[in-house]
């Protein structure tokens, strides 16, 4: 019993599940994509690190709107579509594969990934996905742990006031 108690213990304090509790909290990595405006907010300790243009899901192909979590990161990603090995310049998904859980799929499906086509970002082109040039999405994932909250929409909502909604920026008490 102590072996399996402790066992547990080490799975849970060890899990590459990030992080544990509420997601975002104040600080914690948030990414908001607008497939209206085609741009992704990235949001890290308390404020909008960065606005990036992208290109999502085009008609009959759309983007899921939704909150979802970042559940896989691939280096050089391997496109099963079309066999295409990663790392190869024909490769349409890039340097590197964010994948979060739309529609009840394993974080293979939808994602945020590089480019081959960087005259395709700031249009809605995509197959569903969220398509960055291979130089963000790399810093990007540097940035990114397993288990961020990504809020997907298509409001007129400013970045801000949906960050503050979601805990990961601080209202103003002033």
């Amino acid at each position: 019993m102590k072996l399996s108690l402790l066992s547990m213990l080490v799975i849970l304090i060890a899990s590459p599940i990030w992080p544990i509790g509420d997601n975002p909290m104040v600080g914690d990595p948030f990414l908001i994509v607008n497939v209206k405006k085609n741009e992704l907010a990235y949001v890290n300790e308390g404020e909008i690190k960065e606005v990036y243009k992208v290109a999502t899901g085009k008609s009959g192909d759309e983007t899921p709107l939704g909150t979802f979590t970042i559940i896989v990161k691939a280096k050089d990603p391997y496109y099963r579509k079309k066999d295409i090995p990663g790392g190869d310049p024909t490769n349409p998904l890039g340097s590197r594969w964010i994948g979060f859980n739309a529609n009840d799929t394993d974080g293979r499906t939808f994602g945020i990934h590089g480019t081959n086509r960087p005259g395709s970002i700031g249009y809605s082109v995509t197959a569903g996905c969220i398509r960055l040039p291979n130089t963000i999405v790399e810093e990007l994932f540097e940035e990114i742990p397993i288990g961020t909250t990504i809020y997907i929409t298509d409001t007129e909502d400013p970045f801000i006031e949906i960050a503050k909604k979601f805990g990961a920026i601080k209202e103003n008490t002033w």
